[in-house]
């Protein structure tokens, strides 16, 4: 297949990337580097540096025919997302309404579409199921909610020429290697290995009892290939998280016991709670189970020694480029 994955430079899209190139797919890449980076994505792949909220910047992409688009790029900071409230929505939904057009347009029959847990607020249904009604209470969940919704409902209009296959991942905390470890702004697992690193102090935002569930990049990448050419797939949103939460005071201290660290070398700093923060998330992955037979692999333990050497290697490397 010939395959178009936007924010493709980025964590998530260039371990999507690597698997599909081993399946020997055709890939398109876009991706404006505000999180991604170039190096990320290995030769025999067609890299466009440009912004999906552009369309004219990513019309290119469609133009050699597509068969499948893995639409990963977004602005994914909640709190960024308070600060810029209209690049938020400028992104993650006028983002996704350019890629349904030039889908619609260039009769691109198949779209995967990255949502998140984030759509579903503070629920108090734990696990949470995807039948659970959606209310965002972050100005991110409500764009990733909605640019969700315009995907789904695009794939059900009864105007369309041709067949339009849609899929969405309402993600969890997908943490592993590439993760950035230097960005405030996302995945707390990373931030809290670029706080030992440059041995800071770990901030946590809260009291520590408030829960996320993570799941490895790697169980993320068997989702979303498996479900590629699935028809079981079609017009479903399914979760994607470990099915376990874990509280931000107990990943502090199993990332400090990782580098056998501890919090008298590394103190654990609480701060007030952020806006739109949930209090506790956590999975029901029963229907992706059942429909694409997925299942997460990957113990937590594993996936934090995996990125923590992953980490080290990536802060060696650095630093012998900056003595070079």
């Amino acid at each position: 297949m010939r395959i178009l994955v936007t924010g493709g430079a980025g964590f998530i899209g260039s371990h999507l990337v690597d698997r599909l190139l081993i399946e020997g797919h055709k890939l398109v890449v876009i991706d404006n580097e505000a999180t991604g980076q170039k190096n990320n994505v290995p030769p025999g792949v067609w890299y466009i540096k440009g912004d999906v909220s552009c369309q004219e910047q990513l019309e290119p992409a469609f133009e050699d025919r597509l068969d499948a688009v893995l639409h990963i790029a977004g602005q994914v900071s909640q709190i960024r997302s308070f600060s810029d409230p209209a690049l938020d929505l400028r992104t993650n939904v006028g983002g996704t309404l350019n890629v349904l057009r030039l889908c619609l347009q260039y009769g691109v029959s198949r779209l995967l579409y990255a949502s998140s847990m984030t759509v579903y607020g503070s629920s108090a249904v734990l696990p949470t199921p995807e039948d659970t009604a959606c209310q965002p209470s972050s100005y991110y969940g409500i764009t990733k909610y909605a640019a969700e919704r315009y995907v789904h409902a695009t794939a059900e209009r009864i105007d369309l020429n041709f067949s339009f296959h849609v899929t969405s991942f309402r993600m969890y905390n997908v943490y592993g290697p590439r993760q950035a470890l230097d960005n405030p702004y996302q995945g707390v697992l990373g931030i809290f290995i670029g706080n030992i690193l440059r041995d800071e102090p770990l901030t946590v935002f809260g009291d520590g009892g408030q829960s996320r569930d993570f799941i490895y990049i790697n169980d993320v990448v068997d989702a979303w290939v498996g479900a590629i050419k699935n028809p079981a797939s079609y017009g479903q949103v399914f979760n994607l998280g470990s099915g376990r939460r874990m509280s931000i005071k107990e990943l502090a201290d199993k990332t400090l016991a990782a580098f056998d660290r501890n919090q008298k070398i590394h103190p654990v700093h609480f701060r007030s709670a952020r806006p739109g923060e949930q209090r506790h998330v956590e999975a029901d992955t029963s229907r992706a189970r059942s429909i694409l037979g997925w299942v997460p692999r990957t113990p937590f333990a594993t996936g934090l020694a995996n990125t923590v050497v992953w980490a080290k290697q990536s802060i060696e490397a650095a630093d012998a480029a900056k003595i070079q």
